[in-house]
């Protein structure tokens, strides 16, 4: 539990701050500086080898509400270490998150746990909060996608969005395939084996962040020339066209085994987040695509203020990359004509990328009378059964904006504003 909870007066204790994440989930307490504990997002059932990821979408209710329950237990008691029905509950979002995996989740906290209320908060707006502006181009490189969202003055311009299906699980499937193809490794037993005779390759989840790096734009603009001269052909992956590759590393993947990474690897599987598709897109084209659909009198602001999170944006070279391949884009046909500026600027935020959208999440559980009148509570929930788009904003508290019982209008998906 939180330091010195037992000295203080008496008051309301600090709310719990969830970050449920595609790989991993961050959980701790409001008004701490990072989160207490970082695990993956699965569970393991009994009889069975392969854990069981926490956030899918494609399951039946039933099955969803057996998997976060367990889950969320696991949090609370065996991680946190509080009764869940002393403290609110903050959990931070994807302006993506599908209703019925929200409202299973809330169904979770609210009947098994009881807690006394829950908030969810988008992560992108929280993700400004931690920097103390006002507006900002958030870009989220998550596990399994790419999201960039607008937020002008606590205001999400929720047309603008721009989402793409590259992350660190699409990383993860292409270095797997260029590691059995290519790499062999060494045992004490014998040496020069393949990878899939040793070990599974979807262990080496790290090898991407330990090994590998993004390059910076002119070399990464010859490894793409290269790669589509020679897809196709039999020819090696080196030619007089490609930059000489990185030196081989050797990556131990436990106590009896050594992975030999070749070096052409090292730095070729990162260009897939910045090859344009057949729609010409990629991570560096969503930022400009996302300001093109912006009004015209926000876009010098967006563009100066650039906030980058996720755990993909971890990668060595990562943001520099980024910026640079933005400054390239932006004078093509397609972009210069429609943006009148050429300022782009990134933020660094007070904590790593992974944690930024917490830090958010926990300045603003640490409001205590904004977050218990911006929240809903348990009683408003057994009545209505109902949890808004992510939370009516207005005061008074939304237990009484709705008599129970009737269908309240739809709600507008607002940001965050500590206006009265």
């Amino acid at each position: 539990m939180p330091l010195f909870e037992g000295l203080g007066s008496g008051g309301e204790k600090t709310a719990v701050v969830i970050d449920l994440g595609a790989a991993y989930t961050k959980c701790g307490f409001a008004g701490e500086t990072g989160p207490r504990f970082i695990i993956p997002s699965e569970i393991q059932k009994p009889g069975q080898q392969q854990s069981i990821k926490v956030v899918q979408y494609n399951i039946n209710t039933e099955e969803l509400y057996s998997n976060l329950k367990e889950f969320i237990h696991t949090l609370y008691f065996r991680h946190l270490l509080v009764n869940p029905r002393d403290r609110r509950v903050l959990i931070i979002e994807s302006i993506l998150c599908p209703s019925h995996f929200r409202e299973t989740l809330t169904k979770v906290f609210f009947k098994q746990f009881e807690v006394p209320s829950v908030l969810f908060a988008p992560s992108h707006l929280l993700s400004i909060m931690s920097l103390g502006i006002n507006s900002g181009l958030v870009m989220d490189c998550g596990y399994t996608e790419t999201l960039v969202l607008p937020v002008y003055e606590c205001i999400p311009i929720l047309s603008a969005w721009e989402a793409l299906p590259l992350g660190g699980k699409a990383i993860h499937k292409e270095l797997d395939g260029l590691l059995v193809e290519q790499c062999t490794v060494d045992s004490d037993s014998s040496t020069g084996q393949s990878l899939p005779t040793v070990i599974d390759p979807l262990v080496c989840v790290s090898c991407p962040v330990r090994t590998c790096f993004v390059s910076d734009l002119q070399r990464g603009l010859k490894i793409q020339e290269a790669k589509f001269n020679l897809e196709g052909t039999a020819e090696p992956v080196i030619s007089i066209f490609r930059p000489t590759p990185p030196p081989d590393v050797d990556y131990p993947l436990d106590g009896e085994k050594i992975l030999h990474i070749k070096g052409p690897i090292r730095d070729s599987v990162m260009e897939m987040l910045f090859e344009q598709d057949n729609e010409e897109k990629s991570v560096a084209t969503l930022v400009l695509d996302t300001l093109v659909k912006c009004p015209i009198d926000t876009r010098k602001v967006l563009s100066e203020n650039l906030v980058i999170i996720g755990g993909t944006a971890m990668l060595p070279g990562f943001l520099h990359r980024l910026l640079a391949e933005i400054r390239f884009l932006v004078d093509k046909p397609k972009y210069r004509d429609a943006l009148a500026t050429k300022s782009f600027r990134l933020h660094s935020p007070p904590a790593k990328p992974n944690c930024t959208a917490w830090l958010g999440g926990a300045i603003f559980g640490a409001l205590q009378d904004i977050l218990g009148s911006r929240s809903v509570s348990r009683d408003y929930y057994n009545q209505t059964g109902r949890i808004p788009d992510w939370c009516c904003l207005s005061s008074p508290p939304p237990e009484s904006v709705y008599d129970a019982g009737k269908t309240p209008p739809p709600l507008m998906k607002r940001a965050f504003s500590t206006e009265k």
